[in-house]
């Protein structure tokens, strides 16, 4: 298959509609704030946002679809090679902010790159992670089983690259339990490679859906409401301080609304803030979001 831009853009735009849907359901209340920008030789930005919501307090869906003459810094810094070449690139990057601290933030994001160079240089990246407040057994054990249904065999070299990738180096704090990372991803072709993004794309909702659907009527108070807040100002920190993406997006031009819609809608920072001792808050920190291998046990459950 010749790498073509347009297919895949297809698909990470029906994939925007899907789960757009799939969140407005879950909320129950909520619409996602819809917008079409077009840009210069049919470039096209799709900003998808829902805010105040029943159950989210806010989830961005964002589809873009870029066409430049030269790759920006953060897209080059490991293909210098690549530097001053013209450039087609789409996208789709989402997150959730539930309102409920025992419901997990998620993200996910899926690319294509396709430079026009002498010979067409063309890569994807992405993949999707998790982010709990509270530790539950059962969800990660099921978070994992849909990312190792999505990568099959390359699961494990993709998860040990997440768990490296979304790592606040700055604090050695781990931003959650992980999931899969990739970049550029070129394995068995363009037709092959675009069949793997499709099924990572293709797992968020069984991956993420009930595990939404199973705490977001948990009670909670302003202890976890707290703690919630503090854990986002970690992922604040990481999305404006390390996220390549984020880093991506503000160097190529894009509207920044939409490059920083990622962001948290609240956040607080404490000075020098420790959880209690032996608290759920404390066991988040010193055990759930540690590297682990999510799946042994149940790898292990037919012995």
């Amino acid at each position: 298959m010749k790498p073509q831009i347009e297919p895949v853009r297809d698909y990470f735009m029906a994939l925007q509609d899907t789960i757009c849907a799939a969140l407005e359901a879950l909320d129950g209340e909520a619409r996602f704030l819809r917008e079409e920008l077009p840009g210069p030789d049919g470039a096209l930005a799709r900003p998808r946002v829902l805010e105040d919501g029943g159950a989210i307090e806010k989830a961005a869906v964002q589809f873009t679809h870029s066409i430049g003459q030269s790759l920006p810094p953060a897209a080059t810094e490991r293909n210098p090679h690549l530097a001053g070449h013209g450039f087609q690139a789409t996208a789709i990057s989402l997150i959730v902010h539930p309102t409920n601290p025992y419901v997990p933030t998620t993200h996910m994001n899926l690319r294509c790159f396709l430079v026009e160079a002498d010979d067409p240089v063309w890569y994807f990246g992405g993949g999707f992670d998790l982010t709990p407040y509270y530790g539950f057994p059962e969800d990660c054990v099921h978070w994992h089983q849909q990312a190792k249904a999505a990568a099959g065999s390359h699961y494990e070299v993709l998860k040990k690259a997440c768990d490296e990738y979304f790592h606040l180096a700055h604090r050695n704090e781990r931003r959650g339990i992980g999931g899969l990372f990739f970049d550029d991803w070129t394995a068995g072709g363009f037709a092959e490679s675009f069949e793997f993004v499709r099924a990572v794309g293709d797992h968020f909702l069984p991956a993420y859906q009930p595990i939404f659907e199973r705490r977001m009527h948990t009670s909670f108070g302003e202890r976890e409401r707290e703690w919630q807040l503090h854990r986002r100002g970690r992922y604040a920190e990481f999305n404006l301080a390390i996220d390549r993406g984020t880093q991506y997006g503000l160097q190529s031009g894009r509207r920044v609304e939409s490059v920083l819609a990622s962001l948290p809608p609240k956040v607080i920072w404490k000075y020098n803030y420790r959880p209690e001792p032996g608290s759920p808050e404390a066991a988040l920190l010193t055990d759930f979001i540690q590297p682990r291998d999510w799946l042994e046990s149940v790898d292990n459950s037919g012995d």
